[in-house]
């Protein structure tokens, strides 16, 4: 039998943003603080980012599906079409990644963040999604999606969802929908890196830059040449580019290309209002420290378009399209909006434990 302190855990995040990457910081934290020998499968942004936070756990190299977005709103379904020849053979290539590894380093429990490939009948498996619907243009697409999703999922142990099992879901219909997975379904809460902290107001406005290219740099753009304009306020903008050696000197707007997690957590508890991405980790960590955002969803990422959508409509947060936004009048009118950020939301950390111990029992 496997004992649970020698045990060695394989976490490895999908890496389309680093989203996935920062939601796995409190499963690593939680693993390491109960015992366990953690390693992780990154690619080097991912690598950049949790070597910063975590400076005694092994990383592997894992190719990225490295997925680029269109410019054009309306190319965006096409621009990820094209792209999923690659994305199978990504599939395909981390299978046989993962065969080797579990062997190599001697692997007792995978973890995959929306990786469908990390999956054995060596050991088990854990996949973890916040989309068991993946949003479509079209019903009948949705369908033909899921199906598609489910045939992946269900090849693993177990599916965990990050997210609330009851009526104060933060995904809405992406993680709650008529049909689960046909393997044992979990709501887990909240995946956060972040703890509340009450400190003195230091901005008036935190901006957070994230997500893949070009469209990283097409809100970057947008935002600075309003942000300029707005006298009279602190504004902070982090740009989400913790590989970038050189950043943007600007005297109207303080700007740090990357920030590690505990100063990230410090600017972020110290700014008013907050502007980002409504990328799903971003929405748990800021719903975590129950900040006032104004989320700016990634033009035809039809997740990000809903989860902005649904939030607003339970006035957990402001969301404007990318290309109507007039900044200081969202600013204003977030000072105006009442906000519902009353409910506290946490990671049901003892669960997961117990879900990974059973699992080793089994092994």
């Amino acid at each position: 039998m496997i004992k649970f302190n020698t045990a060695t855990i394989l976490i490895a995040p999908l890496d389309w943003g680093l989203g996935h990457a920062t939601r796995c910081i409190p499963l690593i934290k939680t693993l390491k603080k109960n015992g366990y020998n953690v390693v992780v499968g990154v690619c080097e942004k991912q690598k950049i980012l949790l070597q910063q936070e975590f400076d005694d756990i092994k990383f592997i190299d894992l190719a990225g599906y490295n997925i680029q977005y269109a410019k054009d709103r309306k190319l965006f379904a096409l621009k990820i079409s094209t792209q999923i020849p690659k994305i199978l053979r990504s599939i395909k290539q981390e299978k046989k990644w993962l065969d080797t590894i579990i062997e190599k380093e001697k692997i007792d429990v995978v973890i995959s963040d929306n990786r469908y490939g990390l999956h054995s009948k060596k050991v088990p498996c854990i996949f973890i999604t916040h989309q068991l619907i993946i949003k479509a243009p079209f019903v009948w697409l949705e369908n033909v999606l899921q199906k598609i999703n489910y045939k992946f999922i269900n090849r693993f142990s177990q599916c965990l969802v990050p997210d609330i099992a009851d009526e104060n879901s933060i995904a809405g219909l992406l993680s709650h929908p008529k049909k689960t997975p046909a393997i044992a379904t979990h709501y887990i809460g909240l995946l956060s890196r972040f703890n509340k902290v009450f400190v003195e107001k230091k901005y008036d406005v935190c901006v957070l830059i994230s997500g893949p290219e070009p469209q990283r740099t097409i809100l970057e753009n947008i935002l600075l040449k309003q942000l300029l304009a707005i006298k009279n306020k602190k504004i902070l903008l982090v740009r989400g580019l913790p590989e970038a050696l050189k950043t943007l000197s600007l005297e109207e707007v303080e700007v740090v290309n990357h920030l590690q997690g505990k100063d990230l957590q410090q600017a972020i508890c110290s700014s008013e209002i907050i502007i980002a991405r409504s990328g799903y980790t971003t929405v748990m960590e800021l719903l975590s420290l129950q900040k006032k955002a104004i989320l700016i969803p990634t033009p035809g990422q039809t997740e990000q378009e809903y989860l902005a959508h649904h939030l607003h409509q339970q006035k957990m947060c402001l969301s404007y399209e990318q290309n109507e936004i007039i900044v200081a009048k969202a600013i204003d009118e977030a000072k105006k909006f009442e906000y519902n950020l009353a409910n506290e939301f946490s990671f049901q950390e003892d669960f997961f434990l117990a879900l990974v111990n059973d699992l080793l029992k089994q092994n």
